[in-house]
């Protein structure tokens, strides 16, 4: 059984969040630089057996695709182009980013901590991640 990961695509930098072998628990993995994803991608599917891929898909309130999906639908075309054999989906992530600052301060962390987007970004891939895998059950 390989490994679930999400990814909180983002224009300059994406989160990114992956379960263990069983795919039991979501953690926090990296954050890193959007224009290096792929690349990034590529090397870790070398290491890591993938099972999954599951990318935020942001939608307004009243459901309709966000304009963030302007940028996020070329990565997903270049994704199933470069990586045929790993599926990817599509999950709603709405508010992950409100959920993450939340998780954040009854977590105790500091608000110069709180400040950190890269720590915000993989927080909110993890979520994703989470809700994803909540919602199998």
């Amino acid at each position: 059984m390989g490994r679930i990961l999400a990814i909180d695509y983002g224009r300059k930098r994406s989160g990114l969040a992956v379960t263990d072998p069983l795919q039991i628990i979501a953690n926090p993995l990296d954050t890193i630089p959007t224009h290096t994803l792929a690349d990034w991608l590529n090397a870790y599917f070398s290491k890591e057996k993938v099972d999954l891929v599951v990318i935020g898909y942001p939608k307004q309130t009243n459901g309709e695709d966000s304009e963030s999906m302007l940028y996020i639908r070329p990565f997903i075309n270049l994704f199933k182009k470069r990586f045929p054999d790993i599926r990817l989906i599509e999950y709603d992530e709405r508010f992950t980013s409100v959920l993450a600052h939340k998780a954040m301060i009854d977590g105790g962390m500091k608000q110069k901590q709180r400040r950190d987007k890269a720590v915000v970004d993989k927080i909110a891939a993890c979520i994703i991640l989470e809700d994803y895998m909540q919602s199998l059950h």
